[in-house]
């Protein structure tokens, strides 16, 4: 009964305008003072929240944080954009084709689905809309493009997934690149189709030496995905020790090679990654005394026994577990549903013997399509508001790239193997 009031005292603040991390905290203060056994100590409310977020492997967060305000403020979307012209400009829809492939690199910098589409649709809204692509359209590239962002890595839903759920980040890691990957090539494709009946020009074929020239200037920004997928697959450092040496990188090359980050812009930077990671950082915590209500009352086990009720066949399984987290990602933010549901869902995971990097992915790429549909739709939100355009007509325009998203969901969740290979080879 306490525990049922605790949950509708959280959505009743949510309801009213509550942020979601103190929305948990004053549920569960309340549902532990009422608690059946007397009352717990209150005392209880912070030592939860200091032993959530007690992990060293949460250092990487607000230092890949960092290394990505630092490389925009850098002008590495600048460079990017203007490399990924030259590479694809001159294919069916150039500017749609740039959009993604800009994205896909952006992902391997910064691992935050916001600060890409922020970076990149703050540019290349306006020049699609510029070049007579619908608004709705280009708003719905970029949000579908800062998709890659989480699922490729480094990735921050990643990391703290990891923390939650004590596996390796770096098979994490490595598991996202195949289905970053089959999302990327699927959008690519949905854009040419699109551009192809829609009539969206492309932009003449840039020549060899403009492409190298691209290369040359944009090289420096390129080379940060392979460093920090070589130096955690070599074993010369760890992920949190590749972020800070990134962080050194970025501060390297955006102030003494491409000169665009001064000394004065140092400040915005470090507060803008303060205040992302605070977000971060705050909310894994505020699920601690929330977690700990929901593990007294056994909510976890109650969870799993109804979904196991339905079928002990794994693959039966994996498709309630998208079902609901489906439904999950339209009321709430991926990080929140990853901090909230996670813990509930590991005994599944376990008791079936579901490979636990699949199972991860499956979760992760599940709650990342969730920013991409209504009524909460993160990335359509902000695309939206970047280029002023009616929410619906992004929403609308986005589903193709949903539905591509979708099939790559059923794909992992069917085979294991698209996301265990890369870990298996890699770091055997």
């Amino acid at each position: 009964m306490i525990i049922a009031l605790s949950v509708f005292l959280f959505f009743l603040l949510l309801l009213v305008g509550l942020d979601v991390g103190f929305s948990m905290i004053v549920a569960a203060l309340i549902g532990m003072l009422l608690h059946s056994n007397g009352g717990v100590d209150p005392i209880m409310v912070p030592m939860n929240l200091v032993s959530h977020v007690d992990s060293a492997a949460l250092i990487a967060v607000p230092l890949f944080v960092l290394a990505g305000e630092i490389m925009n403020y850098g002008g590495l979307t600048r460079r990017l954009i203007a490399w990924s012209t030259a590479m694809v400009g001159h294919f069916r829809g150039s500017l749609s084709q740039v959009a993604m492939t800009t994205n896909l690199v952006m992902a391997g910098i910064s691992g935050s689905a916001v600060a890409d589409a922020t970076a990149t649709g703050s540019l290349l809204i306006p020049a699609m809309k510029a070049d007579g692509y619908k608004p709705g359209y280009a708003a719905a590239v970029i949000a579908a493009g800062a998709m890659l962002g989480p699922i490729l890595p480094p990735s921050i839903p990643m990391i703290v997934y990891a923390v939650i759920a004590n596996v390796s980040i770096a098979k994490l890691f490595l598991a996202g690149i195949v289905p970053g990957l089959m999302l990327f090539a699927g959008y690519v494709t949905i854009c040419w189709l699109i551009a192809r009946r829609r009539n969206y020009a492309a932009r003449p074929r840039e020549n060899w030496r403009a492409q190298v020239h691209s290369t040359r200037i944009a090289i420096w920004a390129l080379m940060v995905p392979v460093l920090i997928l070589f130096g955690i697959r070599s074993g010369l450092i760890t992920e949190t020790e590749a972020a800070g040496v990134i962080c050194v990188y970025a501060l390297m090359v955006g102030m003494f090679i491409y000169r665009d980050l001064k000394v004065r812009d140092l400040g915005t930077v470090f507060t803008a990654a303060g205040k992302t990671s605070a977000v971060i950082l705050f909310l894994l915590a505020a699920a601690g005394p929330f977690s700990w209500l929901m593990s007294e009352a056994h909510i976890a086990q109650t969870i799993s026994a109804g979904i196991l009720s339905i079928s002990t066949d794994p693959l039966i399984v994996l498709l309630v577990v998208n079902l609901l987290l489906l439904a999950v990602g339209m009321v709430f933010e991926p990080l929140p549903a990853l901090v909230m549901f996670v813990p509930t869902l590991l005994p599944i995971q376990v008791q079936l013997g579901i490979d636990p990097i699949q199972f991860a992915m499956v979760v992760i790429l599940n709650l990342m399509i969730g920013m991409l549909h209504p009524p909460v739709g993160l990335l359509i939100l902000i695309t939206s508001a970047l280029g002023r355009v009616r929410l619906w007509s992004v929403a609308i325009e986005t589903l193709p790239f949903l539905g591509w998203s979708i099939v790559v969901l059923a794909l992992i969740s069917v085979f294991p193997v698209l996301v265990t290979w890369l870990p298996a080879v890699a770091l055997r």
